[in-house]
């Protein structure tokens, strides 16, 4: 090979290199920044929720997930990093391996729970009735579970009788509440007025007769139903989650092997040169005690 083609392909070693370092490097620190955020908020709405007396269940307090997310996202992300910046291939073995793992995980989870859609609906209805229980004690269960119902029109976990499981809703409560549902289960009125009493007295009657008062249908299906209809919207969730894991495999993949080929490349050159060196230095061995004269 030419000098001229041999220092191209030098130099375009050396591009990629440097290349897929500074992408690595943003990579990681973008979403190391993102993880610290995360923790931070969850941080912050843990200590605000511990105010008041809510849940223990991490499924149902989103400030402990948070806090979850972003000590893994902030820990794998500071590894991609600091891999990264000192070329340590452990440590972008690792990164790589911890990426790739939760990828796994993801995917395995959600086939499972696709396999197990009936056993699946049941653990959620289950710990939608748990935050029932404690509707009016947990305030993050209370927002996201009124959001929820008003959003998709929708009432309880399973159905609107999931309501029964509050102490206040519940139909041998002796409160005005009594074998009624929150307001956020009733049908809008073309008004707009909101009465907050419209739920009162329909846990023990039919669906028939109370579905135009209130939402009959369970929060769990008719979330489901709308990820169906819409599922370009659905689609985009699952990229967003699952590319930026996919990209941080690949970049760490093909970092992995360009430091590899460096390193290889390196002692390759050291060992011509050893060579090199040993060829050109005198042979002294007939040499007697005088350098000068034979022995």
């Amino acid at each position: 090979m030419a000098t001229g083609d041999a220092e191209q392909v030098r130099y375009c070693e050396r591009f990629s290199y440097l290349c897929l370092k500074l992408t690595l490097i943003t990579y990681s620190t973008t979403f190391w920044i993102i993880g610290a955020l995360v923790l931070a908020v969850g941080i912050y709405a843990e200590v605000e929720r511990q105010k008041y007396k809510t849940l223990e269940s991490a499924f149902l307090a989103p400030a402990i997930i948070l806090i979850l997310l972003g000590i893994i996202m902030f820990l794998v992300s500071f590894v991609g990093v600091l891999a990264s910046l000192r070329d340590n291939l452990c440590l972008l073995q690792a990164f790589m391996y911890i990426l790739g793992i939760c990828l796994l995980i993801e995917l395995t989870g959600g086939v499972v729970a696709l396999i197990f859609r009936n056993q699946t609906i049941n653990f959620l209805n289950d710990n939608i009735r748990r935050g029932i229980e404690n509707y009016y004690d947990d305030l993050d269960f209370k927002n996201i579970m009124d959001s929820v119902q008003k959003q998709f029109k929708c009432c309880g976990g399973e159905d609107y009788r999931d309501w029964s499981q509050n102490v206040y809703h519940n139909c041998a409560a002796p409160g005005p509440l009594a074998c009624g549902v929150p307001y956020t289960c009733c049908v809008t009125n073309k008004t707009g007025i909101i009465n907050t009493m419209c739920g009162y007295k329909t846990i023990d009657k039919e669906r028939l007769s109370v579905q135009d008062v209130i939402y009959v249908r369970g929060c769990t299906n008719a979330v489901l139903i709308w990820f169906l209809d819409n599922y370009s919207i659905m689609a985009g969730v699952l990229l967003g989650i699952l590319l930026p894991q996919f990209l941080g495999v690949l970049l760490s993949l093909l970092y992995i092997t360009r430091v590899e080929d460096i390193i290889t490349e390196h002692k390759m050159s050291e060992r011509l040169f050893e060579e090199a060196e040993q060829r050109s230095a005198p042979d002294f061995s007939g040499a007697g005690c005088c350098m000068c004269y034979p022995g």
